[in-house]
């Protein structure tokens, strides 16, 4: 691609086969979005399906629980059927309940049993903060000191995961593994697939955090023989803020006690028995806990009709696409001006977002704020880019980097200070 010109950034617009659901989407209206790998926007169907959610609650009161437009009893397993697809696993292997880090201390409680030789937790060192504090907390519950039973994995430059270290490191005394499916700082993704086969070969269960994958990337969970997975619904599924989360339990696996009993675990049809003797769900349904939010998932069932209608194989097609053409107007843009592509340059390790590394980042993220666009900073030097496949444009990314050469032609980034929002 040597044509870098908006009218080329157009002309690909038109070729889009996607281009129609842009439209679905409420799109900010003087500016371009480019933090959907944090929070994704708001479409018309997710609003359309919160809303009848609502009707049924003024309409119904406590019947909407088994009546209305989507009886809020099975809620969690209705979504989970429209999950299933775009994780690779059978409806009944996944469940939508939770929250990320709360699904992982299920997962943990659930899977993590320390047994003679085998009492530590593998993780990597750069993996998101919250499923480290989950990791020790399991540990600490079971009086086993963090500091000498979860081993980490360094990275030999602070951007990428060697799967050699990480396969070296599945030594006799791990018990359970559990890793990103893509770093949150630079996109890479690590080999599933591979990384399953050889815990499975050393007798060790392997668990992955999937939230920076889920909606971006196809994924195979069940023929991979993955133990678990866990993800979070409103970065790239776009379900709203602090939506429900998602779980998947490999079928081999059901009938594992939970490690975390509630009610809703519980087969449907023994649920309002109210036996102080549990009979859990016979699949995924087992892992969950309290009540579902309702008005947390109800969003879920618009967004993803979009998914299901168009498929993971065309998402993951577009959304390379996106990040290959950023990346060429970087080089060629940006050269002058210090940037490093702290991001897999191969396709079949680089996830839906761009890592940009500058010693200036965070000014800059606030010189791209007051041009409109929205990008997305991680102290202390990384500027994150993520042009979504349902409703970004080949032309947002050649504006945003058109954007920021002006910014860094200009200097207009000294005006702000380099540190941090409190939320960034």
């Amino acid at each position: 691609m040597n044509d870098f010109t908006r009218a080329y950034a157009q002309q690909l617009d038109k070729q889009d086969p996607l281009a129609s659901y842009r439209e679905e989407f409420y799109l900010p209206e003087d500016g371009i979005y480019m933090d959907g790998n944090s929070l994704g926007l708001l479409s018309k169907r997710a609003e359309r399906t919160l809303l009848e959610s609502l009707a049924d609650w003024r309409e119904l009161g406590i019947d909407g629980w088994m009546s209305g437009r989507h009886p809020w009893f099975n809620l969690s397993e209705e979504l989970a059927t429209l999950n299933a697809p775009l994780i690779g696993g059978k409806p009944e292997e996944v469940m939508v309940t939770g929250s990320t880090t709360v699904n992982l201390h299920q997962l943990v409680a659930s899977f993590f049993k320390p047994d003679g030789k085998r009492t530590k937790i593998l993780a990597d060192a750069l993996t998101f903060p919250s499923d480290i504090y989950a990791l020790k907390s399991q540990l600490e519950l079971r009086r086993l000191d963090p500091s000498d039973h979860l081993v980490q994995v360094d990275s030999p430059d602070g951007r990428f995961l060697v799967e050699d270290d990480l396969i070296a490191a599945m030594t006799d005394e791990i018990a359970l593994i559990v890793l990103p499916t893509v770093l949150y700082r630079s996109g890479q993704i690590l080999d599933m697939p591979r990384l399953t086969k050889a815990a499975h070969e050393r007798g060790i269960l392997i668990g992955f955090d999937a939230c920076h994958s889920v909606g971006a990337i196809p994924h195979d969970f069940h023929d991979w023989g993955v133990d678990f997975a866990y993800w979070c619904n409103y970065k790239h599924l776009n379900g709203g803020p602090g939506t429900v989360g998602g779980l998947f339990v490999h079928e081999r696996h059901f009938g594992t006690t939970p490690g975390l009993a509630g009610w809703f675990g519980s087969r449907k049809d023994k649920q309002f028995d109210m036996d102080h003797t549990m009979t859990p769900a016979e699949h995924a349904g087992a892992f969950q806990i309290g009540t579902p939010h309702v008005m947390s998932l109800a969003p879920q069932l618009g967004a993803l009709e979009m998914f299901n209608e168009v498929g993971m194989e065309a998402i993951r097609q577009k959304s390379l696409a996106l990040t290959t053409y950023m990346m060429d107007l970087i080089e060629e843009m940006l050269a002058p001006h210090g940037f490093f592509i702290g991001s897999p340059a191969d396709t079949r390790q680089r996830g839906a977002h761009l890592s940009l590394e500058h010693p200036e980042a965070a000014r800059i993220c606030k010189a791209l704020k007051k041009h409109h666009i929205i990008p997305d900073f991680r102290a202390p030097n990384i500027i994150r880019l993520a042009p979504v496949a349902l409703y970004n444009t080949f032309s947002d990314v050649y504006d945003v980097i058109v954007t920021l050469k002006k910014i860094m032609d200009d200097k207009e980034y000294e005006a702000f200070e380099n540190v941090r929002e409190v939320v960034a």
